[in-house]
């Protein structure tokens, strides 16, 4: 089992930007692919972002392609969604998520998640 924890969201003007944290346990944190999914009320979750164990290889949705930064410490158990130049449709609950298998952006392929945390953008 792994357990995620993220941290760092909140409401920030158009145009700023915020650092997400996703904290995990684990004794082989290096050897997850792990993904960031958001989801609006009323919507489906969406993959935002992905990361290869090594944290060679990251992934972007096109929505988020050149604002945000998917990042991994795995000497710290922690993944980074760092978002810039954010726009009110970036408003959601982001969620860290982690699975033993290959890349995916399905939220069905993934193990583990965290509970999320809130991100809001006001125009």
């Amino acid at each position: 089992q792994v357990q995620l924890v993220e941290s760092g969201g909140g409401l920030v003007q158009a145009g700023g930007s915020l650092s997400l944290s996703c904290a995990a346990s684990g004794r082989t944190f290096s050897r997850y692919y792990m993904g960031w999914f958001r989801q609006a009320p009323g919507k489906e979750r969406d993959f935002v972002a992905g990361i290869t164990g090594s944290g060679a290889t990251p992934y972007y949705a096109d929505s988020v392609k050149g604002r945000f930064t998917i990042s991994r410490d795995n000497a710290k158990n922690i993944v980074f969604l760092q978002m810039n130049s954010l726009k009110p449709e970036d408003t959601a609950v982001y969620y860290c998520a982690a699975t033993w298998g290959r890349t995916a952006t399905r939220a069905a392929a993934f193990e583990y998640w965290g509970q999320g945390t809130q991100v809001t953008v006001s125009s």
